[in-house]
């Protein structure tokens, strides 16, 4: 289970050093931020991007989970607010962003389950 974990947790790291590199606007300075932001990032859609997917659930219904999106990337413009060295310059990169982190990590953490 650890191991999993740290899987997971090392797929997000790469997948964000990916993003920083193809996305303008996004930016990581640190060896520390690129270890923290992952972290940062999940915690912050566990919490606060739960509690808004939650009470948006019939405007999510009504656009057909278009304003999931949107709410994942305030979740990732967020995390770059409260990350130092993690840097999200607006809503596009931040947009942009957080559909490439889901697509990257799928792709990571499917290849890391194909290991096991």
């Amino acid at each position: 289970m650890i191991r999993s974990l740290l899987l997971r947790w090392a797929a997000s790291i790469l997948a964000l050093l990916v993003i920083a590199n193809i996305v303008p606007g996004i930016a990581i300075d640190t060896v520390t931020a690129a270890i923290v932001a992952p972290l940062v990032i999940g915690f912050v859609n566990a919490t606060v991007g739960l509690l808004l997917k939650i009470i948006s659930f019939p405007l999510t219904i009504l656009s057909l989970g278009i304003s999931w999106l949107v709410i994942n990337a305030l979740m990732f413009l967020l995390a770059g607010a409260l990350v130092d060295g993690f840097r999200v310059a607006g809503f596009v990169p931040a947009f942009l962003g957080s559909i490439l982190l889901s697509v990257v990590n799928w792709i990571l953490r499917a290849a890391i389950k194909g290991d096991d």
